[in-house]
């Protein structure tokens, strides 16, 4: 399977700042082609690469006053092999973190995921998510928790993918949040999924059921929405004016979100 993807980013910078990107596919995915540019009028800025323990690739420059176009284009083809998780790793995704307090949704979690594990737990929380929270575009906020969403019963995919993990962890069982371009989805934009750890590898979990997910593309892997922002920065405030992004599969039929089986083990390409 071939997947296409982009993203095309225009900010207006007020003062020198420093600007950290994750935009970019991961490490490790089986690239055949990839560009990333960003441009101001006629100048190019070229980004350092850092590469984080889990293969996410983030940009750094330091821009200067004025507006900035960030574009961005890869061609994904099969995929990724799968990479080695750490001891540390795994305890990191059991612990509580800023949007998943799994402390906070301990006691709901041992009431109503009560004698389930393995698989059958997996597929019992991203169930319960998927049919407790209404997709709500532009009604939660960017600074909602897993609780308040359980509370509010609305969200968009980065809160769908933050009940899964906090639920999960409650109940002893690693999970993380990954960023991604998604195949398919509607309205188009950054897709988040949650990954739970099974036997000995990650599967993922993705409530919302708006892609099929043997088609997502992984850009960042994290604790939570805040380690895969797909900007950060500091010194300056930056305005958002502008994003848009694509991603297509183009040597075969796209699969469709209703063909993907929810209880089915899928791993993220």
């Amino acid at each position: 399977m071939q997947r296409v993807v982009s993203a095309a980013i225009d900010l207006e910078v007020a003062a020198s700042a420093d600007l950290v990107f994750c935009v970019a596919v991961a490490q490790s995915a089986p690239l055949s082609g990839e560009r990333l540019t960003f441009t101001r009028g006629d100048r190019q800025y070229t980004a350092t690469e850092i590469v984080d323990q889990s293969g996410t690739r983030l940009h750094r420059l330091t821009a200067e006053a004025g507006p900035l176009e960030v574009r961005y284009d890869a061609s994904v083809r099969g995929r990724a092999g799968a990479t080695r998780t750490s001891d540390l790793e795994a305890i990191t995704y059991l612990r509580p973190s800023r949007y998943c307090p799994s402390d906070e949704v301990f006691g709901q979690a041992r009431r109503q995921f009560r004698g389930l594990d393995g698989h059958e737990l997996v597929t019992a929380v991203g169930e319960f998510a998927a049919t407790s929270i209404t997709y709500t575009p532009g009604l939660s906020h960017g600074t909602d928790s897993a609780a308040t969403t359980l509370m509010t019963g609305q969200g968009v995919c980065r809160d769908y993918a933050h009940v899964v993990i906090a639920l999960l962890r409650a109940m002893d069982v690693p999970a993380r949040y990954a960023a991604c371009y998604a195949p398919g989805l509607e309205p188009m934009d950054f897709h988040a999924v949650a990954e739970a750890w099974l036997d000995g590898s990650w599967y993922v979990v993705d409530a919302t059921r708006l892609a099929h997910r043997a088609s997502l593309v992984r850009i960042a892997t994290g604790r939570d929405a805040a380690d895969c922002a797909f900007l950060s920065y500091h010194g300056a405030q930056v305005g958002l004016q502008s994003l848009r992004v694509d991603a297509r599969v183009v040597d075969t039929p796209p699969p469709a979100p209703s063909a993907d089986d929810p209880a089915a083990l899928v791993q993220l390409a």
